[in-house]
Protein backbone atom coordinates (compact mmCIF):
# COMPACT_ATOMS: atom_id res chain seq x y z
CA UNK A 1 0.00 0.00 0.00
CA UNK A 2 0.89 3.34 -1.15
CA UNK A 3 1.96 5.90 2.22
CA UNK A 4 -0.34 8.28 2.22
CA UNK A 5 2.38 10.81 3.75
CA UNK A 6 4.29 10.27 0.30
CA UNK A 7 3.81 12.22 -2.86
CA UNK A 8 2.24 11.33 -5.80
CA UNK A 9 4.01 10.72 -8.58
CA UNK A 10 3.81 13.30 -11.17
CA UNK A 11 1.32 12.75 -14.02
CA UNK A 12 3.31 11.91 -17.19
CA UNK A 13 2.84 14.40 -19.81
CA UNK A 14 0.97 13.90 -22.65
CA UNK A 15 0.74 14.82 -26.61
CA UNK A 16 -1.35 14.32 -29.90
CA UNK A 17 -0.32 11.65 -32.46
CA UNK A 18 -0.77 15.00 -34.78
CA UNK A 19 1.67 16.85 -32.89
CA UNK A 20 4.13 14.07 -31.80
CA UNK A 21 4.33 13.31 -35.72
CA UNK A 22 5.35 16.72 -36.55
CA UNK A 23 7.79 17.03 -33.89
CA UNK A 24 9.31 13.59 -34.94
CA UNK A 25 9.57 14.51 -38.57
CA UNK A 26 11.00 17.61 -38.17
CA UNK A 27 14.20 16.23 -36.02
CA UNK A 28 14.38 13.65 -38.66
CA UNK A 29 15.05 16.72 -41.33
CA UNK A 30 17.14 18.27 -39.06
CA UNK A 31 19.27 15.22 -38.71
CA UNK A 32 19.62 15.00 -42.74
CA UNK A 33 16.19 13.22 -43.99
CA UNK A 34 14.10 14.18 -46.91
CA UNK A 35 11.26 15.30 -45.65
CA UNK A 36 8.96 12.53 -47.31
CA UNK A 37 11.01 10.51 -45.50
CA UNK A 38 11.29 11.70 -42.14
CA UNK A 39 7.57 11.84 -42.41
CA UNK A 40 7.09 8.51 -42.98
CA UNK A 41 9.28 7.33 -40.35
CA UNK A 42 7.41 9.59 -37.80
CA UNK A 43 4.23 7.68 -38.88
CA UNK A 44 5.40 4.66 -38.05
CA UNK A 45 6.94 5.37 -34.54
CA UNK A 46 3.73 7.13 -33.09
CA UNK A 47 1.63 4.83 -34.63
CA UNK A 48 3.36 2.39 -32.33
CA UNK A 49 2.69 4.91 -29.59
CA UNK A 50 -1.27 4.70 -30.18
CA UNK A 51 -1.19 1.25 -30.25
CA UNK A 52 0.36 0.85 -26.73
CA UNK A 53 3.62 -0.47 -28.32
CA UNK A 54 5.72 2.13 -26.48
CA UNK A 55 9.08 0.50 -26.92
CA UNK A 56 8.86 1.24 -30.84
CA UNK A 57 7.19 4.41 -30.72
CA UNK A 58 8.91 8.03 -29.75
CA UNK A 59 11.56 6.58 -27.12
CA UNK A 60 13.31 5.42 -30.55
CA UNK A 61 14.03 9.01 -31.87
CA UNK A 62 16.84 9.77 -30.40
CA UNK A 63 18.30 6.80 -31.21
CA UNK A 64 17.63 6.95 -34.81
CA UNK A 65 19.40 10.27 -34.57
CA UNK A 66 22.55 8.53 -33.35
CA UNK A 67 22.78 5.91 -35.78
CA UNK A 68 22.53 8.65 -38.67
CA UNK A 69 25.49 10.48 -37.22
CA UNK A 70 26.97 7.54 -36.51
CA UNK A 71 26.52 6.82 -40.13
CA UNK A 72 24.50 3.11 -39.32
CA UNK A 73 21.52 4.39 -40.45
CA UNK A 74 21.53 6.45 -44.15
CA UNK A 75 19.56 9.51 -44.14
CA UNK A 76 19.47 9.88 -47.54
CA UNK A 77 20.18 6.13 -48.83
CA UNK A 78 20.19 5.48 -52.42
CA UNK A 79 17.22 2.61 -52.90
CA UNK A 80 17.42 0.27 -55.65
CA UNK A 81 16.10 -2.43 -57.42
CA UNK A 82 18.87 -5.17 -57.34
CA UNK A 83 16.66 -8.47 -58.86
CA UNK A 84 12.85 -8.53 -59.78
CA UNK A 85 10.68 -10.98 -61.29
CA UNK A 86 6.79 -10.81 -61.52
CA UNK A 87 6.13 -11.85 -58.20
CA UNK A 88 9.32 -10.79 -56.18
CA UNK A 89 11.91 -8.35 -55.88
CA UNK A 90 15.34 -7.57 -53.71
CA UNK A 91 15.61 -4.00 -52.77
CA UNK A 92 18.91 -2.75 -51.85
CA UNK A 93 17.97 -0.46 -49.15
CA UNK A 94 21.33 1.28 -48.48
CA UNK A 95 20.94 1.63 -44.54
CA UNK A 96 17.84 3.34 -45.03
CA UNK A 97 15.59 4.00 -42.21
CA UNK A 98 14.07 0.57 -41.18
CA UNK A 99 10.28 1.92 -42.11
CA UNK A 100 11.30 3.98 -45.16
CA UNK A 101 12.62 0.85 -46.73
CA UNK A 102 9.73 -1.73 -44.98
CA UNK A 103 7.26 0.31 -46.14
CA UNK A 104 8.96 0.62 -50.00
CA UNK A 105 8.84 -3.16 -49.60
CA UNK A 106 4.97 -3.37 -48.64
CA UNK A 107 4.39 -1.36 -51.55
CA UNK A 108 6.15 -3.47 -53.64
CA UNK A 109 4.70 -6.44 -52.42
CA UNK A 110 1.57 -5.17 -52.78
CA UNK A 111 1.52 -4.39 -56.12
CA UNK A 112 2.69 -7.47 -57.26
CA UNK A 113 0.52 -9.81 -55.62
CA UNK A 114 -2.19 -7.62 -57.32
CA UNK A 115 -0.75 -8.41 -60.57
CA UNK A 116 0.62 -12.16 -59.73
CA UNK A 117 -1.61 -13.51 -56.59
CA UNK A 118 1.72 -13.18 -54.15
CA UNK A 119 3.71 -10.79 -53.70
CA UNK A 120 7.49 -10.75 -52.03
CA UNK A 121 9.88 -8.42 -50.79
CA UNK A 122 12.95 -8.70 -49.86
CA UNK A 123 14.70 -5.55 -48.14
CA UNK A 124 18.54 -6.22 -48.20
CA UNK A 125 20.57 -3.52 -45.61
CA UNK A 126 18.17 -1.64 -44.08
CA UNK A 127 18.19 -0.21 -40.35
CA UNK A 128 15.40 -0.98 -37.51
CA UNK A 129 12.35 -1.42 -38.83
CA UNK A 130 9.87 -0.49 -36.30
CA UNK A 131 6.73 -1.99 -35.22
CA UNK A 132 5.58 -4.78 -38.02
CA UNK A 133 2.49 -4.37 -37.67
CA UNK A 134 2.38 -1.46 -39.23
CA UNK A 135 3.48 -2.82 -43.06
CA UNK A 136 0.79 -6.50 -42.39
CA UNK A 137 -1.85 -3.34 -41.21
CA UNK A 138 -1.46 -1.41 -44.56
CA UNK A 139 -1.08 -4.21 -46.56
CA UNK A 140 -4.48 -6.00 -45.21
CA UNK A 141 -6.58 -3.08 -45.45
CA UNK A 142 -5.78 -2.95 -49.04
CA UNK A 143 -7.14 -6.97 -49.14
CA UNK A 144 -4.18 -9.24 -48.56
CA UNK A 145 -3.35 -11.32 -45.77
CA UNK A 146 0.37 -10.46 -45.30
CA UNK A 147 3.63 -11.50 -43.08
CA UNK A 148 6.49 -9.43 -42.46
CA UNK A 149 10.01 -10.48 -40.92
CA UNK A 150 13.16 -8.66 -39.65
CA UNK A 151 15.89 -10.26 -39.51
CA UNK A 152 19.21 -8.36 -36.93
CA UNK A 153 22.31 -9.10 -35.38
CA UNK A 154 22.51 -11.11 -32.28
CA UNK A 155 21.33 -9.97 -28.97
CA UNK A 156 19.26 -12.96 -27.99
CA UNK A 157 20.55 -16.39 -25.91
CA UNK A 158 19.94 -19.14 -28.42
CA UNK A 159 18.50 -22.15 -26.68
CA UNK A 160 21.37 -23.94 -24.80
CA UNK A 161 23.57 -21.34 -24.55
CA UNK A 162 24.97 -18.47 -22.27
CA UNK A 163 25.51 -15.88 -24.88
CA UNK A 164 23.47 -14.24 -27.70
CA UNK A 165 23.46 -16.37 -30.78
CA UNK A 166 20.14 -14.96 -32.35
CA UNK A 167 18.08 -12.49 -33.12
CA UNK A 168 14.61 -11.27 -31.13
CA UNK A 169 13.35 -11.57 -34.83
CA UNK A 170 10.04 -10.15 -35.53
CA UNK A 171 7.19 -11.63 -37.37
CA UNK A 172 4.02 -10.04 -37.89
CA UNK A 173 0.81 -11.69 -39.80
CA UNK A 174 -2.37 -9.71 -40.64
CA UNK A 175 -5.40 -10.72 -42.42
CA UNK A 176 -8.47 -8.65 -43.42
CA UNK A 177 -11.79 -8.96 -40.82
CA UNK A 178 -14.47 -6.59 -40.02
CA UNK A 179 -11.33 -5.61 -38.12
CA UNK A 180 -8.09 -6.59 -39.48
CA UNK A 181 -6.26 -9.57 -37.05
CA UNK A 182 -2.83 -8.67 -36.73
CA UNK A 183 -0.18 -10.77 -34.80
CA UNK A 184 3.17 -8.89 -33.80
CA UNK A 185 5.64 -10.22 -31.86
CA UNK A 186 9.41 -10.95 -30.72
CA UNK A 187 10.97 -14.47 -30.83
CA UNK A 188 12.72 -13.69 -27.73
CA UNK A 189 10.55 -13.62 -24.48
CA UNK A 190 10.76 -10.22 -24.35
CA UNK A 191 11.54 -7.42 -26.97
CA UNK A 192 15.14 -5.26 -26.29
CA UNK A 193 12.84 -1.98 -26.42
CA UNK A 194 11.31 -3.40 -23.21
CA UNK A 195 14.16 -4.39 -21.66
CA UNK A 196 15.74 -1.03 -22.27
CA UNK A 197 12.31 0.55 -21.01
CA UNK A 198 12.73 -1.68 -17.52
CA UNK A 199 16.20 -0.38 -17.21
CA UNK A 200 14.77 3.22 -17.67
CA UNK A 201 12.57 2.36 -14.62
CA UNK A 202 14.38 0.33 -12.56
CA UNK A 203 11.73 -2.06 -11.48
CA UNK A 204 12.62 -5.84 -11.30
CA UNK A 205 12.14 -7.95 -14.39
CA UNK A 206 9.91 -11.34 -14.42
CA UNK A 207 12.27 -14.78 -13.89
CA UNK A 208 12.61 -16.17 -17.22
CA UNK A 209 13.32 -12.90 -19.45
CA UNK A 210 16.99 -12.44 -19.47
CA UNK A 211 20.63 -13.46 -18.77
CA UNK A 212 23.38 -10.76 -17.49
CA UNK A 213 26.82 -10.58 -19.45
CA UNK A 214 28.20 -13.50 -17.72
CA UNK A 215 25.02 -15.76 -18.72
CA UNK A 216 23.56 -16.01 -15.61
CA UNK A 217 19.47 -15.83 -14.73
CA UNK A 218 18.75 -12.33 -13.97
CA UNK A 219 15.82 -10.14 -12.62
CA UNK A 220 18.03 -6.67 -12.01
CA UNK A 221 16.96 -4.77 -15.28
CA UNK A 222 20.22 -3.21 -15.35
CA UNK A 223 22.05 -6.01 -15.68
CA UNK A 224 20.11 -7.84 -17.78
CA UNK A 225 22.08 -7.95 -21.13
CA UNK A 226 20.46 -10.60 -23.17
CA UNK A 227 16.74 -11.80 -23.66
CA UNK A 228 16.22 -15.54 -23.53
CA UNK A 229 14.22 -17.07 -26.42
CA UNK A 230 9.89 -17.21 -26.77
CA UNK A 231 9.34 -20.95 -25.61
CA UNK A 232 13.49 -22.07 -25.79
CA UNK A 233 13.97 -23.74 -28.23
CA UNK A 234 10.83 -22.88 -30.73
CA UNK A 235 12.02 -19.29 -30.20
CA UNK A 236 15.85 -19.71 -30.99
CA UNK A 237 14.70 -21.92 -33.93
CA UNK A 238 12.24 -19.66 -35.44
CA UNK A 239 14.62 -16.54 -35.26
CA UNK A 240 17.45 -18.79 -36.81
CA UNK A 241 14.75 -19.71 -39.88
CA UNK A 242 14.35 -15.72 -39.99
CA UNK A 243 17.59 -15.49 -40.67
CA UNK A 244 18.04 -17.83 -43.21
CA UNK A 245 14.85 -16.78 -45.24
CA UNK A 246 15.54 -13.02 -44.64
CA UNK A 247 19.64 -12.42 -44.79
CA UNK A 248 20.89 -15.36 -46.34
CA UNK A 249 18.92 -15.36 -49.25
CA UNK A 250 18.98 -11.63 -49.44
CA UNK A 251 23.03 -12.71 -49.26
CA UNK A 252 23.73 -10.52 -46.70
CA UNK A 253 24.32 -12.33 -43.59
CA UNK A 254 24.07 -10.79 -40.19
CA UNK A 255 24.12 -13.54 -37.60
CA UNK A 256 27.42 -15.51 -38.49
CA UNK A 257 29.19 -12.29 -39.42
CA UNK A 258 28.44 -10.92 -35.89
CA UNK A 259 29.20 -13.89 -34.14
CA UNK A 260 32.65 -13.92 -36.11
CA UNK A 261 33.47 -10.54 -35.74
CA UNK A 262 33.86 -8.91 -38.69
CA UNK A 263 34.10 -5.41 -38.75
CA UNK A 264 30.63 -5.03 -41.21
CA UNK A 265 29.15 -7.35 -38.89
CA UNK A 266 29.47 -5.02 -35.58
CA UNK A 267 27.67 -2.43 -37.73
CA UNK A 268 23.84 -2.45 -37.01
CA UNK A 269 22.34 -3.53 -39.96
CA UNK A 270 19.10 -5.50 -40.48
CA UNK A 271 17.28 -7.27 -43.27
CA UNK A 272 13.49 -7.33 -44.15
CA UNK A 273 10.59 -9.44 -45.58
CA UNK A 274 7.19 -8.66 -46.61
CA UNK A 275 4.79 -11.11 -48.99
CA UNK A 276 1.66 -10.33 -49.77
CA UNK A 277 -1.39 -12.50 -50.62
CA UNK A 278 -4.21 -11.54 -52.78
CA UNK A 279 -6.99 -12.61 -51.83
CA UNK A 280 -9.14 -11.67 -54.50
CA UNK A 281 -7.15 -14.33 -56.65
CA UNK A 282 -7.91 -17.51 -54.14
CA UNK A 283 -11.78 -16.77 -53.18
CA UNK A 284 -14.18 -13.94 -52.80
CA UNK A 285 -12.36 -11.25 -50.13
CA UNK A 286 -16.08 -10.61 -48.44
CA UNK A 287 -16.37 -14.28 -47.95
CA UNK A 288 -13.00 -14.52 -46.21
CA UNK A 289 -13.87 -11.56 -44.23
CA UNK A 290 -17.01 -13.05 -42.64
CA UNK A 291 -15.02 -16.14 -42.02
CA UNK A 292 -12.40 -14.32 -40.12
CA UNK A 293 -14.93 -12.70 -38.24
CA UNK A 294 -16.84 -15.92 -37.75
CA UNK A 295 -13.68 -17.89 -36.28
CA UNK A 296 -13.52 -14.50 -33.88
CA UNK A 297 -16.61 -15.00 -32.68
CA UNK A 298 -16.44 -18.35 -31.97
CA UNK A 299 -13.19 -17.82 -30.04
CA UNK A 300 -14.75 -15.20 -28.07
CA UNK A 301 -17.50 -17.76 -27.26
CA UNK A 302 -15.39 -19.93 -25.23
CA UNK A 303 -15.32 -20.43 -21.90
CA UNK A 304 -12.98 -17.10 -20.01
CA UNK A 305 -10.22 -18.17 -17.69
CA UNK A 306 -11.14 -15.29 -14.86
CA UNK A 307 -7.43 -14.68 -14.56
CA UNK A 308 -7.29 -13.47 -18.10
CA UNK A 309 -10.93 -11.87 -17.66
CA UNK A 310 -11.49 -12.00 -21.52
CA UNK A 311 -10.67 -13.42 -24.62
CA UNK A 312 -8.76 -11.07 -27.16
CA UNK A 313 -7.65 -11.72 -30.85
CA UNK A 314 -4.25 -10.57 -31.61
CA UNK A 315 -4.21 -6.79 -32.16
CA UNK A 316 -7.32 -6.29 -30.36
CA UNK A 317 -5.67 -4.64 -26.95
CA UNK A 318 -3.31 -2.53 -29.58
CA UNK A 319 -6.45 -1.36 -31.42
CA UNK A 320 -8.93 -0.50 -27.97
CA UNK A 321 -5.38 1.62 -27.11
CA UNK A 322 -5.34 2.95 -29.99
CA UNK A 323 -9.02 4.44 -29.67
CA UNK A 324 -8.23 6.03 -26.43
CA UNK A 325 -5.26 7.46 -27.15
CA UNK A 326 -6.30 9.31 -30.18
CA UNK A 327 -8.62 10.65 -28.30
CA UNK A 328 -7.29 11.70 -24.87
CA UNK A 329 -3.47 11.87 -26.38
CA UNK A 330 -0.23 9.81 -25.95
CA UNK A 331 1.62 9.97 -22.25
CA UNK A 332 5.15 10.39 -22.37
CA UNK A 333 7.39 8.73 -19.55
CA UNK A 334 9.20 11.59 -18.19
CA UNK A 335 12.76 9.90 -18.82
CA UNK A 336 11.46 9.70 -22.60
CA UNK A 337 10.25 13.46 -22.43
CA UNK A 338 13.68 14.56 -20.63
CA UNK A 339 15.54 12.58 -23.66
CA UNK A 340 13.34 14.01 -26.46
CA UNK A 341 14.06 17.43 -24.90
CA UNK A 342 17.57 16.92 -24.76
CA UNK A 343 18.19 16.07 -28.40
CA UNK A 344 15.77 19.17 -29.46
CA UNK A 345 18.17 21.54 -27.74
CA UNK A 346 20.95 19.85 -29.33
CA UNK A 347 19.68 20.06 -32.90
CA UNK A 348 17.88 23.58 -32.28
CA UNK A 349 13.83 22.35 -32.56
CA UNK A 350 11.26 23.71 -30.48
CA UNK A 351 9.82 21.36 -28.12
CA UNK A 352 6.45 20.24 -28.40
CA UNK A 353 3.86 21.59 -26.28
CA UNK A 354 2.53 19.18 -23.90
CA UNK A 355 -0.15 18.72 -21.19
CA UNK A 356 0.16 17.39 -17.71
Amino acid sequence: MRNPQAPAAPTAPTASATTLKGFAAHVFACAGMPEADAAVVADVLVWANLRGVDTHGIMRIPRYVDLIEAGDMNAKPAITIRTETPASLLIEADRAAGPVAMMRGTTAAVRKARDAGVGLALVRATTHAGALGYYTLAAAREGMAAIALAASWPNVAYHGARAAGVSTSPISIAVPGTEPVVLDMATSVVSMGKLNQAKRTGEPIPEGWALDKDGKPTTDPRAAQIPLPMAGPKGSGLSLMIECITSLIAANPLLAESLEGTAEGRRHRQNGFVMAIDLARFGDPESFRREVDRLVKALKSLPVDPEAGEILMPGERGRRTFERRSRDGIPIPHAVYGELHALANRLGVAMFPSSR
